[in-house]
Formats: structure tokens, C-alpha cells, sequence
């Protein structure tokens, strides 16, 4: 008797139950009949999947919390807006065009917080720079400096650097008045090498110049010890082995109406001593080296030992270089 009044008990209780879960399924099912918001959309899509995790948020507790939170970091990263990235030009970008130092530097410098920006402390990295922006480096206003391209006929006996501590001569005394603002080399040129050699302040076209994947042509004229063989210069076409790393000559040849000595050889390899070390390769010694073309730029109406500047069509065709 007691299992029968139990059973029957269940079966009441049951069946109270189901009517109830129904209910809440046709409650539901009217809901979804009314236009719903893509939230709530999302919101039921994601209780529906078990795998999922749900997306709830207390809208009285979370919202106002986390805005407290991030907008107490964000002050203790940088106490300035932060920049749009669409546009502008990157604060160490900024500092090195200034002429006060290397981006890797201007970074350093950023990060400890020697940097101000239209009054305020900036220690973000990505800063983007705006035109009306006034931009302060150790309390010292700066603006970037005017980009300068001046192309070099160097002389004998110069070396490529800025200064040099054992008092030899070097190039920077050959341009000493071309430009206000700093010019470095670009590339260099052995002590004993002649030729063109091109100084900017512009770092962007400085490395696109140096930079191997560019293959920037580089042309020069060798004046060798001895009488290059027929069958040596055939060696030297195409790919030769230096020093155990391949090297491309993109072409070698007698010099037109000049003794077997005068050679002409074109390369955008840009390893020390690269030229030498090729004609030794085979045999020779080269007793001059005279760069006549670099990046399509020549030495046209420029005397050995002078300087001129770039014209602004020249430029354009250095940038737009592949």
C-alpha cells in the first residue's frame, strides 16, 4: 500500500512538473516571437551552448569598476591622451629626425621620461606625434630637421666616418659647409677608394640604400696590376665565392678604348672591401678603385673633392626605388 500511495505520489508530483517546464518553454517561445535586440540574440545563442562561456555582466557592479580601474592605469603609463595611430609620426621617429640621437636611443630616453609633449610626460612607445604638437626633450624645444642629400666626388686618402681619433682626414671635412643640419655617410668608402659617396640625414632612404634586398647598383672602375686574362674575367661572371659567402657580379667588362688593366665591374653588394677582395680572388691586385654610378647617380659635372646637392627629381627616384 505505502509503495502504491508513493508511486501515485510521484506520478502527481510529475506530472504537476511538466506543466511548469512547458510553461516556461511557450514563455519563451512568446518572448522570441517579439522583435529581439542582437544582444539578446547573443545572449541566448550563448546560454543555449553548454561549451561556451556566457557573457554576463552585472551592469550595476562591473561597468563602473573596470572603467575605475583602467582609467587609473592608463594615468600611471602616460598622463597624456594617447595618440591616434592613423597618423602622425612616431615620437622616437620624431627625436631621431631632430637630430638629438638614434631611435634605439630616443626609446631610452622615452621610457625614463625626458620627453614632454604639449606640456604633459609621455613614456608611451608607439606615440604618434601630431603637426601641431610641441614636442620638448629635456625641457628643450625641438623640430625635425630639413632633409638634406648631398652627393660627394671623394678624393684619395679620406676616410668614411665622422671623426677619427689617430687625426687622419676624413670625409666630414670635405662637406664641413653643405649642410646646417647633421649629415651622415651612407655606405662607405675604403681610404684609398674614390668616387661618389652620398650623405643624408634622412634614416629611412639611408637604410632602404644600404639594405641588400634593394640591390642598389653600384658601379666601379678598376685599374688592375696586371693585364686581366679573357679566361679570369669569364671567372668572374656571375657568382664567385669570397671568403666562403657568395657574391653576385651583376657585370664585368674591359673598359671601352683603355688598356686590358681598366676594368669596369658592377655589384650592389655592399662588403668591405668587396671589389678588391674580388680581383684578388683570381690573381690581381687593384692599384685604383673609382666608383663611378651609385643608385643611378653619377658623377656628371662634379670635380674630384666636391660636393653638390641632390635635385628634387633625383631624390623622388631615390625614394621610389624598389
Amino acid at each position: 500500500m505505502d509503495s502504491n500511495k508513493n508511486s501515485s505520489r510521484g506520478r502527481q508530483e510529475g506530472s504537476k512538473s511538466r506543466p511548469q517546464k512547458d510553461t516556461k518553454k511557450n514563455t519563451s517561445q512568446k518572448e522570441g516571437s517579439k522583435s529581439a535586440s542582437p544582444r539578446d540574440s547573443k545572449k541566448s545563442t550563448f546560454q543555449r551552448d553548454a561549451n561556451k562561456p556566457t557573457f554576463q555582466r552585472d551592469a550595476k557592479k562591473s561597468a563602473p569598476l573596470n572603467r575605475k580601474i583602467v582609467k587609473k592605469d592608463f594615468k600611471k603609463i602616460s598622463p597624456i591622451k594617447k595618440s591616434d595611430d592613423s597618423s602622425g609620426i612616431r615620437l622616437n621617429k620624431y627625436i631621431a629626425n631632430s637630430g638629438v640621437c638614434s631611435r634605439r636611443e630616443a626609446d631610452t630616453y622615452i621610457e625614463h621620461g625626458s620627453v614632454e609633449v604639449n606640456g604633459k610626460l609621455v613614456t608611451e612607445m608607439g606615440y604618434k606625434v601630431q603637426p601641431d604638437d610641441i614636442v620638448r626633450f629635456d625641457g628643450t624645444s625641438i623640430t625635425p630637421e630639413q632633409k638634406k642629400y648631398v652627393l660627394l666626388n671623394k678624393p684619395k686618402n679620406y676616410i668614411t666616418t665622422m671623426d677619427d681619433e689617430r687625426g687622419r682626414k676624413t670625409v666630414m671635412e670635405l662637406i664641413m659647409n653643405a649642410s646646417k643640419e647633421r649629415i651622415y655617410p651612407v655606405g662607405r668608402l675604403d681610404r684609398n677608394t674614390t668616387g661618389l659617396l652620398l650623405f643624408t640625414n634622412d634614416g629611412d632612404l639611408a637604410k632602404k640604400l644600404t639594405h641588400p634586398k634593394h640591390n642598389v647598383r653600384k658601379l666601379y672602375h678598376a685599374s688592375l696590376d696586371k693585364k686581366l686574362e679573357l679566361n679570369d674575367l669569364e671567372k668572374l661572371r656571375g657568382e664567385v665565392m669570397i671568403e666562403g659567402k657568395k657574391v653576385f657580379i651583376d657585370a664585368i667588362s674591359y673598359v671601352n678604348g683603355e688598356p686590358k688593366t681598366e676594368i669596369g665591374i658592377e655589384i650592389h653588394s655592399g662588403r668591405n672591401r668587396i671589389v678588391r677582395k674580388i680581383f684578388e680572388h683570381v690573381g690581381y691586385k687593384v692599384n685604383k678603385l673609382d666608383r663611378v654610378v651609385f643608385a643611378e647617380l653619377t658623377k656628371k659635372n662634379l670635380p674630384r673633392g666636391r660636393w653638390r646637392e641632390l635635385t628634387n627629381l633625383e631624390v623622388t627616384n631615390l625614394k621610389m626605388m624598389k
